[in-house]
């Protein structure tokens, strides 16, 4: 067998459909890790500046009362809870190997209600609100279908 033969049958071999599915699974883990990591900063910074925040607003004058508002507070709370579960999706798909809609649809919930919480009325036009609606009504309409499938495929 001539070296060009060889080199062709070992590269037909290397991008077969077996491995090269292998290789993309390697390749979809060792991103996962690293977005994993890569999260686990954003949490620790996010963690850092809640707790920066709360020192500087509980300790300045006039002491122990917010200068900003609760909501804006609520809001860096809220980010900290959004990162964790974005944290828990990742780390679903470390364990299962699928991404799993129900978290990713409990996440977008929570990512909506922190907008809600923080949104500012005054300053929101009637498509801001909108668009608010459509997205609350889309989101929990697709919750509920997925949690009626998922009781159905249990009960089964």
């Amino acid at each position: 067998m001539s070296l060009k033969q060889g080199f062709s049958r070992k590269l037909a071999l290397a991008f077969s459909d077996d491995n090269f599915l292998s290789v993309i699974k390697k390749i979809e883990g060792f991103v996962s890790k690293v977005l994993s990591l890569a999260m686990i900063a954003v949490i620790l910074v996010a963690i850092f500046d809640l707790i920066l925040l709360l020192g500087q607003e509980l300790f300045s004058p006039p002491l122990g009362f917010f200068n900003r508002t609760l909501i804006e507070v609520f809001g860096l709370f809220l980010n900290v809870l959004i990162a964790l579960e974005i944290l828990e999706n990742i780390t679903a798909y470390l364990r299962k190997h699928v991404v799993q809609v129900e978290l990713v649809v409990v996440t977008s919930l929570t990512a909506v209600a922190r907008k809600i919480i923080i949104f500012d009325f005054s300053k929101a036009t009637g498509i801001d609100l909108i668009g608010l609606a459509v997205a609350i009504l889309s989101l929990a309409v697709s919750y509920w279908l997925l949690r009626r499938t998922n009781d159905r495929h249990q009960a089964h």
